[in-house]
């Protein structure tokens, strides 16, 4: 890395230390219930739990500005490391079927679980999303196939496809659509400290993986021949990072539901401030991706108070268009 780039990356990382800490702190002091800023203070500094306001703080606005944290970090760092592994900017962790897995296992527990517990359901999330992985990993093993980036994307295709069908047809079934949608919609609502006790753990060993494996990640999407020749084992290498994609990946979606767009999003921003060398981008995914869940969860609580709006409908409203846009930028140069 030059000492241009170390400049930019430096700078880059201040600013979304900054923003994140700016971006946390009004998530914790507004939100769907107003609560006056003193009470907010007293709550962080002396609480008393016989106050209703100050429990609020504590049980579900700490919780939930952690939660959007590590859920925004994980999915930007999985979406970085597949558009890397894949060599394909315009996928993310869901073509990996990790999505539909975690909705499968959702409509499962709704369908034949009713009265289990959130963190339950959080847990079965998980579990799904890794039996989708390893449907995808199985159908890339057929006849010792190796894990080509293209085959890679079509199993995981094949894998939501079937998984998601397979959801839709439970929902209709036993007539758990309206709860299905609520949860395929995403949002860090339901996030207590009980949840974040399973999945954040999962996340920051994803994270921390992830930060480990950057320079080979950078390898990879330079193209298999050239990472070959740099001594790369490609294999091994491609299935930690699928690994790593499922901690990540799997512990956002078990507790925020599948949230679009960021994994999609965020790392083509942070492309365009510190270029294309993964030990750069993945640092700064974690940033972005933490801020643009923090900000867009704070739009979804503010914008229409007292009710919530879905925070993955605020993502799409920004997303589908980033999306068409990025499309045309990448057929334009294929021309």
């Amino acid at each position: 890395m030059s000492k241009t780039s170390r400049t930019k990356l430096s700078v880059f990382l201040a600013a979304g230390i900054a923003v994140v800490i700016l971006a946390a702190a009004l998530s914790v002091f507004y939100g769907s219930t107003k609560i006056p800023f003193e009470t907010v203070l007293q709550a962080l500094r002396a609480p008393d739990m016989t106050d209703q306001q100050q429990i609020i703080i504590h049980e579900l606005r700490i919780p939930r500005t952690i939660g959007c944290i590590l859920v925004g970090a994980a999915f930007a760092v999985a979406g970085a490391i597949t558009q890397g592994v894949t060599r394909n900017p315009l996928t993310d962790s869901g073509l990996l079927g990790i999505n539909a897995g975690a909705s499968f296992a959702l409509a499962v527990c709704l369908a034949f679980l009713p009265s289990l517990s959130f963190s339950g359901v959080v847990l079965f999330s998980f579990l799904g999303a890794a039996v989708a992985m390893v449907l995808v990993y199985g159908l890339m093993s057929i006849k010792h196939r190796k894990l080509d980036p293209v085959r890679l994307v079509l199993a995981g295709s094949a894998v939501s496809v079937f998984l998601s069908s397979l959801s839709q047809a439970i929902s209709i079934f036993y007539n758990i659509g309206y709860d299905l949608t609520f949860w395929t919609a995403g949002g860090v609502a339901g996030i207590r400290a009980k949840q974040l006790t399973f999945a954040a753990p999962v996340i920051l060993v994803g994270l921390l993986l992830s930060l480990l494996l950057s320079r080979q990640i950078s390898l990879l999407s330079l193209g298999d021949d050239v990472a070959r020749g740099l001594g790369l084992e490609i294999d091994r290498i491609r299935t930690l990072c699928l690994f790593v994609v499922l901690l990540l990946a799997g512990g956002a979606v078990a507790l925020a539901g599948p949230v679009a767009f960021v994994g999609l999003l965020v790392p083509h921003v942070v492309r365009f401030f510190v270029g294309a060398d993964y030990r750069a981008i993945i640092p700064s995914s974690m940033l972005a991706g933490a801020f643009c869940m923090l900000a867009a969860d704070l739009i979804s609580r503010t914008i229409n108070a007292p009710s919530e709006t879905p925070v993955g409908l605020v993502f799409a409203v920004v997303g589908v268009p980033f999306f068409i846009w990025t499309a045309r930028k990448e057929e334009r140069s294929l021309d």
